[in-house]
């Protein structure tokens, strides 16, 4: 499909006068649909996954999502799920299998790696490596199953080498996985760099506004149909038509709210960087050397989440820096308007001593002035 991201956001496969020239997309909140005869019946039954006949199967409403997100991927087909981790559920439990072993590239989301765990009880083993292809490489094993990737993670935002790994992986039989929620099929299309399958938390950017839970994962024709009826309709996440509705209404601006998280992201950090408490910021637009290469190559432009590490971080002074700023709320997910703190340090001292920041949309001379407010507790 020859078409502008831009487009696909906005009107790509709407048909308004279906729908009597209505602007928008009408939500089909109905659990079943009726047929003119048994035969239509019987035949739109056996092929539940082509037609629409209950809607924990498809819906007119997710339908139309799932056609923009696989566009916007440049993947073949898409399936919705009424959450990110329905996604990643159903994936992991539709592709692997007793003896299978899972490879996990970058900080993954705790989650994720917690159904694996639990996964172990089944027979499937996993571990992680955050190194190069070198490592990566020697990770692999005989019964190396899936390779599932977070580049940019949500936490380091560090950045994999995703044709390098499509490649190892193909050569092997391999199947490959990424979680591309914090670039959006916006700023990185890892299906046009030979992953098989990309994964979103549609709460995020996607939807945009806090209002939404759901998920999505991307991919050839015939993965997404295995994952339509294995982890789709036997597990059920089904993603209800209002929240799709409410996903399509966040792609509709979507370039436009992209653009604006990067441009407050840069800024953000150039402050940050003239800030003497700060002894490191995690964000691809400041990596060097070849990972700095790798992500010119692989992404073409920044999300608005990013992590810092303070000069002699224990809690108390990370606390008192978050607990100071009134713009910044503290709360976890991002990818809405709103600008968000949190630390994964736990009072007791065990996580990690870094300061998340989800830049929003808000003034920037705002989020500026929040900033040295927390900046300005920890200095007295």
């Amino acid at each position: 499909m020859n078409v502008r991201d831009s487009e696909i956001c906005t009107h790509a496969f709407e048909d308004h006068q279906a729908h009597h020239g209505a602007m928008i997309p009408p939500i089909y909140q109905t659990s079943l649909f009726t047929f003119p005869d048994l035969e239509t019946f019987s035949h739109s039954q056996l092929k539940e996954r082509e037609h629409f006949v209950y809607s924990r199967g498809l819906n007119p409403t997710v339908k139309l999502l799932e056609d923009k997100l696989a566009a916007l991927e440049r993947g073949e087909h898409c399936k919705a799920f009424a959450s990110g981790m329905g996604a990643i559920s159903a994936t992991l439990m539709t592709l692997l299998g007793q003896g299978d072993h899972v490879l996990l590239v970058n900080q993954t989301y705790g989650p994720t790696v917690e159904l694996l765990e639990h996964l172990r009880g089944f027979g499937i083993e996993y571990h992680t490596t955050a190194g190069g292809m070198d490592e990566i490489e020697r990770a692999l094993r005989p019964e190396t199953r899936l390779i599932y990737i977070e580049s940019p993670s949500s936490m380091l935002m560090q950045v994999a080498d995703l044709r390098g790994i499509a490649e190892l992986a193909r050569e092997r039989g391999i199947l490959t996985a990424i979680d591309n929620t914090w670039a959006t099929p916006l700023f990185q299309k890892p299906l046009t760099l030979g992953i098989d399958l990309a994964i979103h938390t549609l709460s995020k950017y996607l939807g945009g506004h806090s209002d939404v839970v759901g998920g999505a994962v991307v991919g050839p024709h015939a993965l997404i149909d295995r994952i339509f009826e294995r982890g789709h309709q036997l597990l059920g996440a089904t993603l209800s038509p209002h929240n799709a509705f409410l996903v399509l209404r966040g792609l509709r601006t979507l370039p436009i709210r992209m653009q604006q998280h990067q441009a407050n992201a840069l800024r953000v950090i150039d402050y940050l960087e003239r800030q003497p408490e700060v002894a490191r910021i995690h964000h691809p637009s400041r990596l060097s050397g070849d990972a700095q290469r790798l992500a010119r190559h692989q992404l073409s432009g920044y999300a608005g989440l990013l992590s810092l590490e303070l000069a002699a971080p224990d809690y108390a002074r990370i606390a008192r820096f978050i607990d100071s700023l009134r713009i910044f709320k503290i709360g976890v997910s991002w990818g809405g308007y709103e600008s968000l703190a949190i630390s994964p340090l736990r009072p007791d001292g065990s996580g990690v001593p870094l300061i998340r920041l989800a830049v929003g949309l808000e003034d920037s001379e705002l989020l500026l002035e929040d900033l040295q407010r927390g900046f300005n507790a920890i200095r007295t």
